[in-house]
């Protein structure tokens, strides 16, 4: 089946020099737009992270320093990334979770304004994990009779993504073909920032999804806890979610209008 779309959605994956939303930096990226007239266009690029590849994650995907030492910074391609990316809703494999907060992180570093918040997402892995729970690789075998070869490469697992989505919608008459279902399908919690550190409570409220404070609304731990603010800060938290407790800090203070 193919997608209904009114407005774009790219499909994206990304290899990485490790898992710490935080920390670590995009080695490759590849991006897989579909329009709502079906045609595709897809770009990838490898990336050097200004860092060390450590043999755990090249181990993973078969990228070494010496294969992006020539390689543009993220910082160098940011612009013409976002641009790319402009007006489309965005699809990945556990993307809601990983990729998006990590992609997130890399456009503040390079100090590209990309408001992630205006997309809607479609996370793959969610939508087969509330059906079938499985990994990519079964998934593809599962819904579309394949072996996904060459797994772990950008590339490959984009369009695996993609195939898998569609194959999905084929398969199960209770998912709707429209994105902004498939966007509230495929997102386990109502996150305020993307990693998941601060999410909505059913009163609509921002609170802690972590630590000692975890289900307690942040504008009153901010009040009750002077320090944690800063604690926060002063972490090594993604900057993304520094941001939004920064804008949440100022609305309650009445230094940021909402």
């Amino acid at each position: 089946m193919e997608l209904a779309l009114t407005t774009p959605i790219i499909f994206f994956d990304l290899e990485t020099t490790g898992v710490n939303i935080a920390k670590d930096r995009i080695v490759e990226i590849s991006l897989l737009k579909v329009l709502p007239n079906g045609k595709e266009e897809q770009k990838t690029w490898r990336v050097n992270p200004g860092v060390p590849i450590p043999a755990q994650a090249s181990a993973i995907h078969g990228i070494k320093d010496e294969d992006v030492k020539e390689c543009p910074s993220f910082k160098a391609i940011a612009k013409e990334l976002a641009r790319f990316m402009e007006g489309c809703d965005l699809g990945g494999y556990n993307s809601n979770r990983f990729d998006i907060p990590l992609l997130a992180e890399e456009f503040l570093r390079a100090e590209v304004a990309f408001d992630m918040r205006k997309r809607r997402f479609v996370d793959v892995q969610t939508i087969f994990h509330k059906m079938e729970q499985r990994t990519l690789a079964a998934a593809c075998r599962f819904y579309c009779d394949r072996e996904l070869d060459n797994a772990h490469s950008a590339a490959a697992d984009t369009l695996a993504t993609y195939d898998v989505l569609k194959a999905q919608l084929d398969r199960y008459d209770t998912l709707k073909n429209d994105i902004t279902f498939l966007s509230k399908f495929s997102t386990q919690n109502e996150n305020v920032d993307f990693a998941g550190l601060v999410i909505y409570n059913e009163a609509g409220e921002e609170i802690f999804n972590f630590g000692k404070h975890k289900g307690k609304p942040v504008a009153r731990v901010f009040k009750e806890d002077s320090g944690y603010f800063a604690w926060i800060l002063n972490g090594e938290f993604p900057l993304y979610t520094k941001k939004i407790l920064t804008e949440i800090k100022l609305r309650d203070t009445g230094l940021l209008k909402q």
